[in-house]
């Protein structure tokens, strides 16, 4: 008798010097769907190469998630991951399930990327405003994301929103004169 479960709960915690460390669940590939903040772009080469890796060395990295309801996640990392699994037919992919606030989601989807991928520098600026207007500040978002405080402020130049420079000190050359 074949027995269909939705979630196989094979992971959960372990410890490790007194701190949790989440462990990988499978989770039916139909119930993940892409988060609309990612800006990280594979070419096909390289997508080619991970579906290769994954069918000679088996899914070795799982796929990052939020619960959004009983049947559906929304992938914070694992989106070409994620979409090999489609194009393989897989039922199950292996996931690690977080539950922070939707800006450490954020940070940690860029941290994932910027360790392995290159970026679209208007999506880029994009999540650096959305940080700015969630209360995160230039120097919190450079040390969340690895960046230094020029590129944070470039990709805060580029998104062309003045609000996010309201909290900015400026010399006072920036000042309008009285007369």
């Amino acid at each position: 008798m074949e027995i269909r479960v939705d979630i196989l709960n094979l992971g959960g915690y372990i410890v490790y010097k007194k701190i949790e460390i989440k462990m990988p669940v499978l989770i039916k590939l139909s119930y993940l769907k892409p988060n609309p903040w990612n800006p990280n772009v594979v070419q096909k080469p390289e997508l080619d190469l991970l579906e290769l890796s994954i069918i000679k060395s088996g899914f070795c990295f799982p796929l990052v998630v939020i619960k959004v309801d009983d049947k559906c996640y929304m992938i914070v990392d694992g989106f070409h991951r994620h979409l090999i699994a489609k194009k393989l037919k897989m039922e199950f992919v292996p996931v690690v399930i977080l539950d922070d606030p939707i800006d450490e989601l954020m940070n940690a989807t860029i941290r994932f990327n910027r360790a392995r991928g290159t970026h679209q520098i208007d999506r880029m600026s994009n999540i650096v405003a959305e940080l700015i207007n969630k209360g995160c500040s230039g120097y919190d978002i450079a040390k969340n994301l690895g960046m230094d405080s020029d590129e944070v402020l470039r990709l805060k130049q580029n998104s062309g929103i003045a609000s996010i420079f309201e909290t900015s000190s400026f010399s006072p050359a920036w000042e309008p004169s009285n007369e």
